[in-house]
């Protein structure tokens, strides 16, 4: 062994806290298992002796341990630490994973597994990993579909730069999760201080100059050129940019269905709505910013534009399937791009600028005469609209730098048509499978404690989520929420594919609708009231304002808020 001249250490439970320390990590998110107990050992000593450590979070489900992880990431762009459990705590929560995946948020996930089951020197590690934790090729070859990276950690001397290769591959373009095996075995083994190298933002790439003047000539020599972006507003800088970019050139922002965050004001003239199918025949140059599945199908190519991407690294690597269209790609850091972009826009023909301004103005003012259109109608309907719920906590946060996190699906346009964020980090959609809402509105939360969270989500979704985990999360961090249940009392969504492919089928004569009735759950504020959280049941218009601000105040003064809404649709 190499003499390195360090202090000595402990064993692998130091060289991991240690590691994450020069990571930068702010937190370790852990569902707890077996094999942290030499990472709890370290993280004691260090407390008791006034050593740094990251802050370690006891979370009791692997789904909230994960999402928080992501959406402290979505906010704060660094990597994190998070411990599962062996092979199990790994697959349980390896939706949330995969979510982390989608959303382009750094984290190391670790979890472990037994080399020598007791056969070995040393410590004993315990009978269950021999019958029941261990799993045939190690957790590493179960979490590669789901991951940017995933490897073994094998000795305890090169531990903590695993570490750091883990979390600089998580960091950099596309960002995502890195999984890391430890076995248990070798966090017991003795360290011997090796310490790993702090590690630093990734540097900054960034197109040339040659290709960005072409760019800037196509839009240039455009008529009618429209920018699609589904995930511009998750770079750092991309939303400032964005906005900059399109307001230098004159040229409207789509932001379809797909979009995950938010990307540009959507009150802003320039906003042109959720429908990129009318542009398809019309438009003569398509802007795709960081946007990385824009056609669906995807066959449906625009009619006579080119295509130009402009994103870091716009083939993912983890969509199965993808197609661009593109006719040029600018590959550079997405805000810089953007920047470059801006400042060349000169030489512009007024007539048509002018030209396009004026029919985006036109589209913009007859967009918001419908929002307001389908308010009013809200309004007088009987019982509680959607669009209602939506208008109605979009005026309450009005001024309040509010974030929303959204896990609707049948009401997930409304929520982003009505709501009108317009700040930088202020609206996210859950990604992957439904169930992790709550936890990544607590990870939000936990990056933004200063500003009020509010959780979207349907009734079908919050069923999926681990509600008790996660409530026991917001009241052991005190993480306060406002959660809204746009309750319909069905899975619409099932029920509308159902109605879709077979619209004269059985189930249509009989009524027998398989699959979507969610009836026989109770209320769903009432699960809150255990953690001493306030809670709000809303069947009828008239008690749905007073009881989103009475919630809303209850969030402000430190307690998660529950409002279950009845809706009609």
């Amino acid at each position: 062994m190499t003499d390195t001249g360090n202090t000595r250490g402990t064993d692998g439970g130091d060289a991991f806290v240690s590691a994450f320390n020069a990571v930068g990590a702010d937190y370790l998110f852990c569902s707890s298992g077996s094999e942290w107990a030499p990472v709890w050992e370290s993280l004691a000593r260090r407390h008791r002796d006034g050593e740094s450590a990251p802050q370690y979070l006891d979370l009791t489900h692997e789904t909230v341990a994960v999402g928080m992880a992501t959406g402290y990431g979505l906010v704060k762009r660094r990597p994190q630490g998070v411990l599962l459990h062996a092979a199990p705590g790994l697959l349980q929560g390896s939706m949330a994973v995969h979510g982390a995946l989608l959303a382009g948020v750094p984290m190391v996930v670790a979890s472990s597994e037994s080399t020598t089951y007791g056969d070995g020197p040393g410590q004993d590690p315990g009978g269950q990993w021999y019958r029941n934790l261990s799993i045939v090729g190690g957790p590493h070859g179960v979490a590669r579909p789901f991951t940017k990276w995933s490897n073994e950690a094998a000795s305890v001397h090169t531990l903590p730069t695993m570490i750091t290769r883990a979390a600089e591959l998580s960091w950099r373009a596309p960002a995502g999760p890195a999984y890391l095996n430890i076995p248990l075995e070798i966090l017991l083994e003795e360290w011997d201080g090796r310490e790993a190298k702090p590690i630093v933002a990734p540097g900054s790439t960034h197109s040339s100059p040659e290709d960005v003047d072409l760019v800037a000539q196509l839009i240039r020599e455009a008529a009618n050129p429209v920018i699609v972006t589904e995930t511009a507003g998750r770079e750092a800088g991309g939303f400032e940019a964005l906005r900059a970019f399109a307001e230098a050139w004159n040229i409207p922002v789509v932001e379809p269905d797909s979009a995950v965050c938010g990307n540009f004001p959507r009150d802003h003239p320039l906003h042109a709505g959720s429908e990129i199918g009318p542009w398809l025949e019309e438009s003569d140059l398509i802007l795709l910013v960081n946007c990385r599945a824009p056609f669906y199908p995807p066959s449906r190519r625009p009619a006579k534009a080119q295509v130009v991407v402009i994103d870091q690294v716009p083939q993912r690597p983890h969509v199965v399937y993808q197609v661009l269209f593109a006719d040029r790609y600018l590959e550079g850091n997405v805000a810089n791009t953007l920047r470059q972009l801006a400042k060349r826009a000169t030489g512009l023909d007024v007539a048509a600028v002018t030209a396009r301004r004026s029919a985006q103005e036109e589209r913009h003012a007859d967009e918001q005469a419908a929002i307001a259109a389908a308010e009013a109608k809200a309004a007088q309907a009987e019982g509680t609209d959607p669009v209602l719920v939506a208008a109605t906590l979009r005026k309450l946060l009005d001024g309040q730098g509010g974030i929303v996190v959204d896990e609707t699906i049948t009401h997930s346009r409304v929520v982003k048509r009505h709501l009108r964020t317009d700040a930088p980090d202020s609206y996210f959609y859950v990604q992957g499978g439904l169930g992790q809402g709550i936890a990544v509105a607590l990870g939000v939360k936990l990056a933004a404690k200063e500003r009020p969270v509010v959780l979207t989500i349907g009734d079908g979704a919050f069923a999926y989520n681990p509600v008790i985990p996660s409530y026991d999360a917001s009241k052991a961090y005190r993480l306060p929420l406002l959660i809204v249940v746009f309750n319909n009392r069905v899975y619409k969504s099932m029920n509308l594919n159902h109605r879709r492919f077979y619209p004269e089928g059985a189930a249509a004569e009989t009524g027998e609708w398989l699959g979507t009735d969610l009836h026989r759950l109770p209320r769903l504020a009432a699960f809150a009231e255990p953690f001493g959280m306030h809670t709000e049941t809303v069947d009828t218009t008239d008690a749905l304002g007073p009881a989103l601000e009475c919630a809303l105040k209850a969030v402000a003064e430190g307690t998660t808020a529950v409002v279950d809404v009845l809706v009609t649709r």
